[in-house]
């Protein structure tokens, strides 16, 4: 589920700072993750990858963000996808990864989608298809 990302300065007229997509990941009870669609001036267009873990003080958030440009999104994918298949197959294949599938409702009580409404990884799974190709 995308939302409108709402969390930038107004008062700017540069809206590379804009998220043009969101995606936000709720991990557990202090961890989010957010994936966002961002423009530059030349109007192409990159991701950023953002963890957000609640502080144990509850005194603010730790953000770490890395940057996706999109002549990496095919590597990044099949790196990722490996790296899953990997620890599935490999380290834990008797593991039921499915038991964590579960629906949960965020703060604006909407839906957040499970993992099993994404295309599951497997070992089956072709490395080569392109990120447009790739569907949540």
């Amino acid at each position: 589920m995308g939302y409108d990302n709402k969390n930038f300065d107004d008062n700017r007229n540069d809206s590379r700072n804009e998220s043009l997509y969101s995606k936000r990941i709720k991990a557990g009870k202090r961890r989010t993750y957010f994936f966002d669609v961002r423009a530059t001036r030349g109007n192409d267009y990159f991701i950023t990858i953002t963890e957000s873990k609640k502080r144990f003080d509850d005194n603010g958030y730790d953000r770490h963000k890395m940057f996706l440009y999109k002549e990496d999104f095919n590597k990044f994918l099949a790196g990722l996808t490996d790296t899953i298949n990997f620890v599935k197959t490999d380290l834990m294949p008797d593991f039921d990864f499915d038991a964590f599938n579960h629906d949960q409702e965020n703060e604006e009580g909407n839906m957040v989608a499970s993992a099993d409404t994404v295309a599951p990884v497997t070992a089956e799974s072709d490395n080569s298809a392109s990120v447009d190709e790739w569907k949540m």
